[in-house]
């Protein structure tokens, strides 16, 4: 058994469970989730090499879903809505597949891949890989703060976060995470999920979802001019899915959100308030 690190928020109502995205950990929730206790119970997971979570090997889908199962289950949560960003979006769905007992529904903030095969997809994930376990200059957190003040994300929040996703080393320097090996265990996971597309992937959910997209695209970093193209093609096609899926799905509920892809860090007001409504308007917990 593998517990995860996690932090609860406290707060009174609907047990809701947060989680992040790759690289990233539980700290970029602190910004919504003080919004979103006022009415909820909010607990945050850092995933399996993420954070202050141990390592798994080898880093499965499946493995990822029993740790968080295991873990809520040591803080006593049986039942709960869990919001995932990017890859934490992609494993709130697959835990409401493999796990309909004890999730009430799964809202997935931006959290969608692409094939293998699609044209782009290799040097993307190339570019992921390149970054995995890395050993970064001890200003790394400053530029990181640097890069995240450009949309509006608050400068100490910005610090929070960048420490908090990254492991300090004895010599000033930091590492970032996860460990190459994990990440591309994440990616192998990620194309596996998304080979067949958006529609053939949620299929077999039956729990409700609420999915969410990003509004705006991220300014491509210099050198990666052609990212634009490729993450503007990708989000429409995307887009076109979910169109036809949220008419045929009536459990399937979409959103976009005036936003890029960090939304929650972002606009983190906007989408606690987006993901109460949604509460608000499930059928009634399970007893």
């Amino acid at each position: 058994m593998t517990l995860l690190h996690a932090h609860d928020y406290g707060g009174e109502g609907p047990q809701l469970v947060l989680l992040h995205g790759f690289s990233r950990s539980l700290t970029d929730w602190d910004a919504s989730a003080a919004f979103l206790t006022a009415g909820h119970r909010v607990l945050a997971v850092d995933l399996p090499g993420h954070g202050r979570s141990p390592r798994i090997s080898p880093w499965t889908i499946p493995a990822v879903l029993r740790d968080i199962a295991e873990t809520l289950d040591a803080h006593g949560v049986s039942e709960a809505l869990l919001v995932g960003h990017s890859l934490g979006g992609m494993i709130a769905v697959e835990y409401a597949r493999a796990y309909p007992e004890r999730a009430r529904a799964a809202v997935n903030l931006d959290g969608f891949w692409w094939a293998r095969a699609y044209p782009g997809a290799e040097r993307v994930s190339e570019g992921m890989l390149a970054t995995a376990g890395a050993i970064a200059p001890p200003d790394y957190v400053e530029q990181k703060v640097d890069a995240a003040v450009r949309f509006g994300i608050p400068a100490d929040h910005a610090e929070a976060a960048a420490r908090a996703a990254a492991r300090p080393l004895p010599d000033g320097r930091w590492q970032t995470l996860p460990e190459p090996a994990a990440a591309r265990e994440i990616v192998d996971e990620l194309h596996r999920l998304s080979a067949l597309g958006v529609t053939a992937w949620l299929e077999g959910v039956e729990r409700p979802l609420l999915v969410v997209q990003a509004g705006r695209h991220l300014p491509p970093a210099p050198g990666m001019e052609w990212f634009a193209d490729f993450s503007a093609r990708f989000a429409q096609e995307v887009s076109d899915d979910l169109d036809v899926l949220s008419h045929a799905r009536p459990t399937v509920t979409v959103h976009r959100i005036e936003a890029t892809h960090p939304m929650n860090m972002e606009v983190p007001e906007a989408v606690a308030t987006l993901v109460a409504e949604y509460v608000q308007q499930l059928p009634a917990q399970r007893t």
